[in-house]
């Protein structure tokens, strides 16, 4: 590990330098995952390990060492859960690391080449995340990398190549697990972005759950699955279909709009709980307030302001 830090306790300017630094990233880097939750977008670092699995590798060599995109790192061997997409730290833990990569920074220290994977375009930290890290927190744009390039058998020039890979294997995995097609031939449920099917899987355990709560019995796990595509999914996908919904939000699919509506029912009912709001009321109301713009994007400060000064409000009536 590397260690720029003086080894006494005394404070120095640069340290305390560093530490705001780190302070500003972890607060940047939380109100980043808050906002990408409320717009359902990927905010984590793809995994090296189930990417390569999703890529048809022919080999690997070494190429050397480059000066890279930052911009172009979207994941990690071993660290993916300790950042975001945009480097910035989520968890405490990286705090001495990356204070103590910071003060090399404002010392004008030199680094040692990170370490990375490349796949397609894109590149994969084996070693250097905090380097990584800092680096794209000052607004570097290049930083210099031994790389080594995995063979592929496809084309992966934009993130969204890797997305599709991954969107593709949720599907596989979301079929297997709930025999769907088995359950009803001819079902089609087609999403456009990562994170969707496993929040699908949510959706069914959830639905079991209730059923089970309903009965007093245990659900059996392929009933679950049929009741909650004839009962929830294909009533509103129906309800979509009749309002010409999808017509309003291009590139979209009737699954997408099935997951923006439940979530956005669920957020309607938790506002007014006595207004037993129901699945086609949601859809309308979803579909006037967002079919404009991006589903959630233009209303997601005005609610998060809301949900801030409420909670101020709570601790200081506390």
């Amino acid at each position: 590990m590397f260690d720029y830090l003086p080894e006494n306790n005394t404070p120095t300017p640069i340290q305390e330098a560093a530490k705001n630094d780190y302070e500003s990233a972890l607060r940047t880097g939380f109100w980043r995952s808050l906002f990408s939750w409320f717009t359902q977008s990927r905010n984590e670092l793809l995994p090296f390990d189930e990417v390569r699995k999703l890529v048809p590798m022919q080999g690997m060599h070494e190429i050397g060492l480059r000066e890279i995109p930052l911009d172009q790192i979207v994941g990690s061997v071993g660290r993916y859960n300790d950042f975001d997409r945009a480097f910035l730290p989520r968890r405490t833990e990286t705090r001495s690391r990356w204070i103590s990569i910071d003060a090399a920074h404002l010392q004008d220290i030199i680094l040692p080449a990170i370490e990375v994977y490349k796949i397609g375009s894109f590149y994969f930290v084996k070693d250097g995340n905090h380097r990584v890290s800092v680096a794209r927190r000052k607004g570097q744009a290049y930083i210099d990398a031994n790389v080594i390039e995995i063979d592929v058998g496809v084309p992966i020039n934009t993130e969204a190549d890797i997305d599709d890979l991954i969107r593709l294997q949720e599907k596989t995995e979301f079929y297997l697990c709930t025999h769907l097609l088995d359950l009803r031939p001819g079902a089609d449920i087609e999403l456009t972005l990562p994170a969707g099917y496993p929040k699908l899987l949510e959706h069914i355990n959830v639905h079991r759950w209730f059923m089970g709560e309903k009965r007093k019995l245990p659900v059996p796990y392929a009933e679950a699955v049929a009741h909650w595509y004839d009962k929830v999914y294909l009533p509103l996908e129906k309800v979509i279909r009749q309002e010409k919904i999808l017509q309003k939000f291009s590139g979209r699919t009737e699954a997408d709009l099935y997951l923006w509506i439940i979530e956005h029912l669920w957020y309607l009912r938790e506002e007014c709980p006595e207004c037993e709001t129901s699945l086609e009321q949601a859809a309308v109301d979803f579909t006037q307030r967002f079919s404009s713009r991006p589903p959630i994007r233009q209303s997601i400060l005005e609610r998060l302001r809301q949900f801030i000064v409420t909670r101020l409000h709570d601790k200081m009536k506390g």
